[in-house]
């Protein structure tokens, strides 16, 4: 079984590889070619689905409005050429440390 990270290293080679190799069945590629607009407009409406689902509290929404969430954040990523282990790092950076704080050392 593959560790959460390897999955989302798995979808964010399969979004390079559409990105590089683009098909006209790959959602993917058709996001790609659309541009930066439509993948940030399609981010934003998976995040509010994600919301909408949260107040409803139905588990199932919950998770399946995620993956789209997280899906729709690699193609992003993507995009612009960051691979998840950039922001894997930051998150390292930040564990262990007040959010107040490290928001604070953020605002100078």
């Amino acid at each position: 079984m593959m560790q959460n990270d390897d999955i989302l290293q798995a979808v964010y080679q399969v979004i390079r590889e559409r990105k590089a190799n683009p098909s006209e069945q790959s959602y993917t590629a058709s996001l790609m070619a659309k541009g930066i607009d439509k993948i940030l407009k399609k981010l934003g409406e998976e995040a509010t689905e994600l919301v909408i689902a949260g107040k409803g509290g139905s588990r199932d929404e919950i998770v399946y409005e995620t993956a789209d969430l997280f899906f729709h954040t690699l193609v992003l990523l993507g995009y612009y050429d960051i691979v998840p282990d950039e922001v894997y790092a930051e998150l390292r950076r930040r564990f262990g440390i007040s959010g107040i704080a490290e928001k604070e050392s953020r605002e100078k």
